[in-house]
């Protein structure tokens, strides 16, 4: 019987691979038979995960890349077709964000960076845009492949403080739905487009926020699980599941779609 959710040898190009999430997701899917490509710009992190990921058995590939730099990702694109000649699925998972594009409890929209804003929009919006549009020319060639968007539990409900990030997110909704019709209609059903919102994980990007120097709760993360009927935060592992489903032929039929991974966060009310 054919496994439908089987992703061995399937080409898949994740960027900010090197991060928390990302490193669970190039570890499960090296374990899973593919063939992992690491985009990020920390090159002495992506270089020590292709290490690791190499010494288990996995086959794996670091590039260093930008996001926001289309003639690296076009160099990146050359590089990974004169590898493995093709790109099966992409999993756009650069993001992040700066203390200036946000509002702490003691201060007002008045006191936001716009500049900082820009940045936290261009990187999680536009980090989404420019690899999809250049990585896709092989899928369109290809007549199939997987598109994959990380999103936030930011563009489903307006989180107090993230308000650059929170508007970044909901753009990525619009353009994963978006990008799903444009990519069918054009070049065949063979390609798809979806996006996922991770609901509260622990990162290096948000530790301070959430954890305290000793390890304990801060009270915004007492707010959030006090909303979560879990009553935790998420393992990295916990995405895997749902990634997977995308990446493979288990969701042929889907594209267009938000997948909400948050312990039941978006769903509780008091």
């Amino acid at each position: 019987m054919k496994n439908l959710f089987c992703v061995k040898d399937k080409v898949i190009v994740i960027t900010g691979a090197a991060g928390v999430l990302g490193t669970s997701m190039v570890h499960h899917f090296a374990e899973q038979g593919s063939k992992v490509v690491i985009l990020d710009r920390n090159e002495e992190a992506g270089r020590k995960l292709e290490k690791a990921v190499k010494e288990e058995g996995g086959e794996v590939t670091f590039f260093y890349t930008d996001v926001l730099k289309k003639d690296i990702l076009e160099k990146n694109y050359e590089d990974i077709l004169a590898k493995y000649g093709r790109i099966d699925v992409l999993i756009n998972g650069a993001g992040g964000n700066m203390a200036g594009a946000t509002i702490p409890p003691d201060k007002t929209i008045f006191d936001l960076d716009l500049d900082a804003v820009r940045k936290v929009v261009d990187l999680n919006l536009f980090g989404i845009i420019l690899p999809t549009t250049v990585f896709s020319q092989a899928m369109i060639k290809q007549k199939e492949g997987s598109i994959i968007n990380i999103s936030s539990e930011s563009a489903i409900r307006p989180l107090t403080r993230v308000a650059g990030y929170g508007v970044a997110k909901a753009a990525v909704v619009n353009y994963t739905k978006y990008m799903c019709g444009e990519l069918a209609v054009k070049y065949g059903s063979g390609l798809r487009v979806n996006a996922i919102a991770p609901g509260f994980f622990i990162t290096e990007q948000n530790r301070t926020l959430l954890l305290n120097p000793d390890g304990s709760l801060t009270d915004r993360s007492k707010t959030i699980l006090a909303h979560t009927p879990f009553g935790r935060f998420g393992e990295p592992e916990e995405l895997l599941g749902t990634l997977q489903w995308l990446a493979s032929d288990a969701s042929k039929f889907v594209s267009g779609t938000l997948t909400v991974i948050d312990g039941g966060f978006d769903a509780f009310s008091i």
